[in-house]
């Protein structure tokens, strides 16, 4: 049941990040040793310029490293693309996909997204699939409607705990400061619980749901133990690590 799932905390550096963050990252993994980072798995998602130099530096720590986007090919003439074997190569134990940014920027649709999904498990990841609605979408009263559309299109057949997180980020709350209130939380993630369990039973019970947009070390504690808030996918607050292991620490 979704009161016995390990909790995940993943930061999402996004086009943040040189040879010099390594430091940074270093330091994440020494306080995860340490025991600062609470009881929950950890990741940081750079981008794909470090996943090698991170994996390695994460290589006998209680810590994994995941790719933000991939091809949904395994190989061919796709200049600029990296697949999802690529990236598992490279040492990616996840990847995100159908991140809101991608979606707006790109073009993404929910189609698109469950083709990277599919891939990220032909490549043996773990996919993390993001979904959330907009300002406009919230005020029209449409959240879980949206929410429940992208679960369905963007959620390929064949999901379960094992190979997909689910990461429900308001696009409103993304980089603004911006936050839902934990009720605002409450609703949308036990709709995307029952989204699951109806369509995957008991996988859907276990699979893990974690909350993005704006968290930080002063909200962490509030937001996270929401009920079915199974982690976080954290953006900026996760490219420190006195930040990031504040979060973490909401699990301690």
């Amino acid at each position: 049941m979704a009161a016995a799932i390990k909790p995940l905390v993943a930061g999402n550096w996004k086009m943040n990040g040189l040879r010099a963050s390594e430091g940074e990252f270093r330091k994440m993994v020494e306080g995860s040793i340490a025991g600062a980072s609470g009881d929950c798995d950890l990741m940081i998602c750079p981008p794909a310029t470090l996943l090698a130099s991170l994996s390695a530096i994460a290589a006998d720590a209680p810590f994994s490293v995941g790719a933000q986007d991939c091809h949904v090919a395994q190989k061919g003439a796709h200049t600029g693309d990296l697949s999802a074997e690529m990236l598992k190569d490279a040492g990616a134990a996840a990847v995100i996909v159908g991140h809101s940014e991608r979606r707006a920027d790109h073009g993404e649709t929910d189609e698109v997204v469950a083709a990277k999904a599919q891939a990220a498990w032909r490549a043996e990841l773990l996919a993390i699939i993001c979904v959330g609605e907009t300002e406009a979408e919230r005020k029209a009263g449409e959240a879980v409607a949206v929410v429940a559309r992208q679960i369905a299109g963007s959620v390929p057949d064949g999901a379960t705990a094992e190979n997909t997180v689910i990461a429900y980020e308001p696009v409103w709350a993304i980089g603004t400061g911006l936050t839902p209130t934990p009720g605002d939380v409450a609703d949308i993630h036990k709709s995307v619980r029952e989204e699951l369990v109806q369509r995957f039973g008991a996988e859907g019970e276990s699979m893990r749901i974690l909350y993005g947009g704006s968290v930080k070390p002063s909200n962490a504690v509030e937001l996270l133990t929401v009920a079915n808030v199974n982690g976080a996918l954290v953006g900026g607050a996760s490219l420190k690590a006195e930040d990031f292991l504040g979060i973490t620490a909401a699990y301690s």
